[in-house]
């Protein structure tokens, strides 16, 4: 009888490596003669749902997952918990490790992954709680972005050289009204997308009643007129709020209330005190003193980039570097976040004339930079690469070209020294074009595509960027033809050609 493994995928943001994870899993099982069923946490929610009778007869369950799962469901089975990259990577490799490893949840006191199961110790790290945060933030970041975009395309009035000459909305006409509103609701939503963060990143740590004292503590930290400063705490300041509630509510959470109380703990008591003590704390204690600090960082930013000419080259270049890492990891992320917390921070506290766009322009820039980099290696590079790597490459270009990086991750999983070099060097390329010529990215896609579906404010309408975004490809594609030997198939097949025209010229000798 056919063993059979359900699993369940997510990632942070719940667009690539989900599925990516999941395909991966399904092909690797039925290859090694496996019944398999996946379920998905997207950021389209959970889909193709794990049912009681699919856990029930599953020989192991497999979780890999870059946010917390709640295992609960899957007491009594034998489980293994890891990250979706694995499963990307090499899916047989891990399945084979899921049995040898597994065990069975529930069991007091044994170790799942990183769970730890029996004594309320649930070993995940710092990144894990702050994915968890990113992966609910990101649906906002995107509407609220593109609905600000939109906004913006009808605000932004361009001489014949594509240089803003005005900017504003002529609210007496039906359609500048409306506009004005769509901008007004783009701006709630980075304003909210901050307290959101904060309640699902305490979620990760606490679960529910960490939400709500979580997000309120975000927004007051983020509320200059709270705390009588010039600017709020930013992401800094959210991120910090959202671990002193995540592990108060959890210690709270420990505590032996009456039986009495027990029904309303959850809903009244715990959030009731988390709220009204962190409160307190962003108002004495930690409020002032991350306002003031981001404020000095943001102005710090600023002063460098209009003091030093090389300074905007050389964080694009950096924060391109973080983008062509990891593709769609810690470092990855951690560029995306910063870049997109510099731009929204700095667009509240100055306006859109003050707003530094360098941090978050450079990311968007070199997110494609990877996989198209490596579609276009194949191009070049016919002979180095294998039909099932063009085929790959295929793939990697569709994602590569609506601005997801991630579609370059089975390259670097077959070649990581070679292909995070090349994608690393080609998208700090991109990274410190994009700030050195200028271009401002409110929002929109970050690939070629960035600038016909968004707004790009750039020196050349629309040819600078697809210049800034293509000179990364090309460095990357040219680093990985370069340096990439012949493959053995290619190698072979002209043996067998330069075989064959060999015993072709012997034959017509002989004639």
């Amino acid at each position: 009888m056919e063993k059979r493994i359900v699993a369940v995928t997510a990632c942070a943001a719940g667009i690539a490596h989900t599925y990516m994870a999941a395909e991966s899993i399904e092909q690797a099982a039925k290859k090694m003669g496996y019944q398999v069923k996946v379920e998905t946490n997207g950021a389209i929610g959970a889909e193709n749902v794990l049912t009681a009778a699919d856990i029930e007869q599953a020989d192991l369950v497999l979780v890999a997952s870059d946010i917390k799962i709640d295992p609960i469901r899957f007491s009594g089975k034998r489980l293994y918990v890891t990250k979706s990259i694995p499963a990307i990577e090499d899916a047989e490799a891990l399945i084979n490790r899921a049995f040898d490893e597994a065990e069975v949840f529930g069991k007091k006191g044994s170790k799942v992954g990183k769970i730890q199961v029996g004594n309320d110790k649930d070993k995940v790290n710092f990144f894990t709680h702050i994915m968890s945060g990113i992966s609910y933030m990101v649906p906002m970041v995107i509407a609220a972005g593109l609905i600000l975009t939109i906004a913006n395309l009808y605000a932004f009035q361009r001489d014949d050289l594509g240089r803003i000459v005005e900017w504003g909305f002529d609210t007496k006409t039906q359609m500048g009204f409306l506009m004005s509103k769509l901008f007004y609701v783009g701006q709630i939503g980075f304003k909210l997308m901050i307290p959101l963060f904060a309640g699902f990143v305490a979620n990760s740590i606490a679960d529910k009643p960490a939400i709500a004292p979580a997000m309120i503590g975000a927004y007051l930290v983020n509320d200059p007129e709270f705390l009588n400063t010039e600017a709020g705490g930013g992401f800094i300041g959210a991120i910090v709020v959202a671990f002193i509630v995540g592990y108060m509510v959890k210690s709270l959470k420990k505590i032996k209330w009456p039986r009495l109380l027990m029904p309303i703990v959850p809903i009244m008591i715990i959030p009731f005190v988390a709220t009204a003590i962190i409160t307190l704390i962003v108002l004495y204690i930690i409020g002032n003193p991350i306002a003031i600090g981001m404020d000095a960082m943001y102005e710090g930013l600023t002063n460098l980039n209009n003091s030093y000419a090389g300074a905007p080259i050389l964080i694009g270049a950096i924060c391109g570097a973080m983008i062509g890492f990891d593709l769609g990891g810690p470092i990855n992320k951690t560029a995306l976040v910063f870049g997109t917390a510099i731009f929204t921070d700095t667009l509240a506290k100055y306006g859109i004339d003050g707003a530094n766009f360098v941090p978050g322009t450079a990311t968007q820039a070199a997110i494609s930079v990877a996989p198209l980099g490596v579609w276009l290696a194949t191009i070049i590079f016919k002979k180095k690469f294998s039909k099932d790597e063009k085929v790959a490459a295929t793939a990697a270009f569709g994602m590569g070209i609506v601005g997801v990086t991630e579609g370059a991750i089975p390259f670097v999983a077959a070649d990581p020294l070679r292909m995070i070099f090349s994608n690393v060097v080609g998208s700090a390329v991109a990274g410190g074009l994009a700030a050195a010529t200028g271009c401002k990215f409110y929002g929109g896609i970050g690939s070629p595509l960035g600038t016909f579906i968004g707004y790009i404010e750039q020196p050349v309408p629309f040819i600078t960027w697809i210049l800034c975004v293509c000179a990364g490809i090309l460095t990357t594609a040219l680093l990985i033809g370069f340096t990439r030997k012949q493959t053995v198939e290619t190698a072979i097949m002209e043996q067998e050609e330069k075989d064959e025209a060999e015993q072709g010229f012997i034959e017509t000798a002989h004639d």
